[in-house]
């Protein structure tokens, strides 16, 4: 198993439940590592959107609350950051302030960007992935180390029945190198 077939896998599983629809930017048009990723999910569920990180959180959310489960992709974590206020503030929170009654399930798809061959420097490198479990109440935060863990974790994230959302944390240096 390498960690970039695991991935290709996993989103080709996600991409043939009717419910998805992948959204972000460089989803429909190349562009990032992860682009490479979808090119076996049909085109009609990918979704391009300009970069509005905050706006594409919201849009997810949206689509969640009216049984979609999206899969909003930011292709690193200083993108996702931009995001923080619909994804700590209103996803993560809404299953808690609505004692249960909403349950929006999103599938956030993110990576530690990639230092070899070229160090893009350090604005494009973040790891919150810590800081993100501290912050987030009902949305489960997991970072895949090893390409055994990615098809299972993107499984149990479209699969789960507990109303809640995961945010998946890739790394980008594995694509090529395990």
């Amino acid at each position: 198993m390498k960690y970039f077939d695991e991935l290709c896998r996993a989103m080709e599983f996600l991409g043939r439940d009717e419910r998805t629809l992948f959204l972000g930017q460089a989803v429909a048009c190349a562009g990032t590592a992860m682009s490479n990723t979808l090119k076996n999910v049909p085109r009609e569920k990918l979704l391009e959107l300009p970069v509005t990180e905050e706006m594409q959180m919201g849009m997810s959310t949206g689509m969640a609350l009216n049984g979609m489960v999206p899969v909003s992709i930011y292709p690193r974590w200083n993108f996702l950051l931009l995001s923080v206020n619909q994804l700590v503030n209103h996803l993560d929170k809404l299953p808690i302030i609505s004692n249960g009654g909403y349950q929006p399930k999103v599938i956030i798809r993110t990576g530690i960007g990639s230092e070899r061959p070229l160090h893009p420097q350090h604005q494009h490198i973040g790891d919150f992935t810590d800081a993100f479990r501290l912050m987030c109440k009902t949305v489960d935060v997991i970072r895949l180390d090893e390409p055994e863990q990615i098809f299972p974790a993107y499984q149990k994230a479209l699969e789960r029945q507990d109303g809640r959302s995961t945010l998946i944390v890739e790394y980008g240096d594995y694509y090529s190198e395990k």
